[in-house]
């Protein structure tokens, strides 16, 4: 069995992104839109699991019932 991390552990991964993004979400935390990067970024990754988790459900003709699944539960 694989070992899990707590869920709400942080973990650091690197990416390489255009200047321009970043250049884009600094002047987002410079407007106190957020604290950092670090929370910009984690915003956009919820937000773009929710909407592929969304397209899954949509694709597998899955009921959400009670319990939010993962894609690491359904893959």
């Amino acid at each position: 069995m694989k070992h899990r991390r707590p869920r709400n552990e942080l973990i650091v991964i690197t990416a390489k992104i255009p200047v321009w993004m970043v250049d884009e979400i600094e002047a987002l935390v410079r407007m106190k839109r957020y604290n950092s990067r670090s929370d910009f970024i984690r915003a956009a990754i919820r937000e773009l699991l929710k909407k592929e988790m969304d397209a899954i459900y949509k694709e597998k003709n899955i009921d959400r019932g009670s319990k939010e699944l993962k894609v690491i539960d359904i893959e």
